[in-house]
């Protein structure tokens, strides 16, 4: 199975009950997941709001962290480093990204070793998809 950069909002429709499209389900089966560091947590901070908001009851809560858990055991995890954080302050004189998209985004970048070309770029972020795309990733937009 070939490898992909799975930002956050590309997993979450995987791990809350019927939100992943059939095309969102297809990139899962095709892509083993590489993610940033914090995915983790972006994601347990998406669940938690989404439960607040009452989008999504208790039981969907506990089944998003316990599809977060299945999933963790699968990913490749780029670890935070210097290099990372400079390469992320650098995007953010470049995209109009956040702080948060520039790390994942410099995770990428790392993990492709510096040469994108060729490596995917998951994400449903259409600012991050454009810089990734800029950068030279090839971006793939879930649903």
């Amino acid at each position: 199975m070939e490898a992909a950069f799975w930002d956050t909002s590309a997993l979450l429709p995987l791990c809350i009950r019927n939100q992943a499209s059939p095309s969102v389900q297809r990139l899962a089966h095709r892509y083993s997941p590489v993610v940033w560091w914090a995915t983790s947590v972006e994601a347990c901070s998406a669940f938690a709001r989404e439960l607040r908001a009452g989008s999504v009851s208790a039981d969907d809560h506990a089944a998003a962290q316990e599809n977060l858990r299945t999933w963790k055991r699968k990913w490749r995890e780029v670890q935070p480093s210097e290099p990372l954080r400079t390469i992320a302050e650098e995007l953010l004189d470049r995209y109009p990204l956040s702080a948060a998209d520039a790390m994942q985004l410099a995770a990428a970048y790392i993990w492709s070793e510096q040469r994108p070309f060729r490596r995917c770029f998951i994400s449903g972020d259409k600012r991050l998809l454009g810089a990734a795309r800029s950068v030279g990733f090839h971006a793939i937009a879930i649903d």
